[in-house]
């Protein structure tokens, strides 16, 4: 879908795109090849067609900053397929709803093959080097919620790549609630273990570890793992609806 975006060039909206894909035209390429096609002054089409050429070489340099920069934050899902392979679906829990008052107790990064569970008191500082290693991000609900809660306790961690949380495209195609409804809606299952937990369920399991209760912890990390697992699987089911959404708009 990236290839097919000109919202993030300078001077195009939602409506000029509309109105590039009804005149037939839909890729990068197809505009530098069809742009007589489509009937707006020739400074502009010529603009426009100095901006693909320039995000062309930078998605050749696999640069997410650029992207990330440019691309309208609820458009960020746009880039999944091409960033896919340096994905990072993540999830965290914590003491209760406030970044002011509250702390990470875990945060889950799942990279498509592996999981990596890193926990306060063990290895939670381990994420600042981790989140480094990824030009794109997936969450639910992270714009509000687990990315300020990061960089409450991790400052140094910048956040500049490209963000996809999943919560508002999905909205856009009909998946509304939270994560664990949507998850029903596409037939997602949880572990036995774990089908019905919340994030109160990951509060208390977590102050059940700290009074040594380490059976807790294993639960509480699989939840977690299950979360940023799931994620992988809703974005691979939605995003032809997202794409298919976003070009009938």
């Amino acid at each position: 879908m990236l290839k097919n975006t000109y919202i993030h060039i300078p001077g195009v909206g939602k409506a000029l795109e509309q109105k590039i894909w009804a005149s037939g035209i839909n890729t990068w390429d197809e505009f530098l090849e069809m742009e007589d096609r489509i009937s707006i002054p020739l400074s502009r089409k010529t603009r426009i067609c100095d901006e693909i050429k320039i995000s062309s070489k930078h998605l050749a340099a696999r640069d997410c900053f650029f992207f990330s920069q440019r691309l309208p934050s609820a458009e960020h899902w746009r880039t999944y397929s091409l960033f896919s392979d340096s994905v990072a679906f993540f999830d965290i829990e914590t003491t209760g709803l406030s970044p002011s008052r509250d702390r990470i107790t875990v945060v889950g990064i799942y990279d498509g093959n592996e999981s990596k569970m890193y926990v306060r008191g063990i290895n939670l500082d381990d994420i600042v080097e981790e989140f480094s290693k990824y030009k794109l991000l997936v969450s639910f609900n992270g714009a509000r919620f687990d990315i300020p809660f990061i960089k409450s306790e991790f400052p140094e961690i910048e956040f500049k790549q490209l963000h996809i949380d999943l919560m508002y495209p999905l909205r856009r195609i009909g998946y509304g609630g939270g994560l664990k409804n949507i998850e029903k809606l596409l037939g997602i299952c949880r572990s036995e273990d774990t089908d019905g937990m919340d994030g109160f369920d990951a509060v208390r399991l977590w102050r059940k570890y700290e009074k040594g209760d380490t059976e807790a912890l294993d639960l509480l990390l699989k939840y977690n793992q299950e979360d940023i697992v799931n994620l992988k699987t809703i974005i691979e089911l939605t995003y032809p609806k997202m794409v298919e959404k976003a070009l009938k708009t």
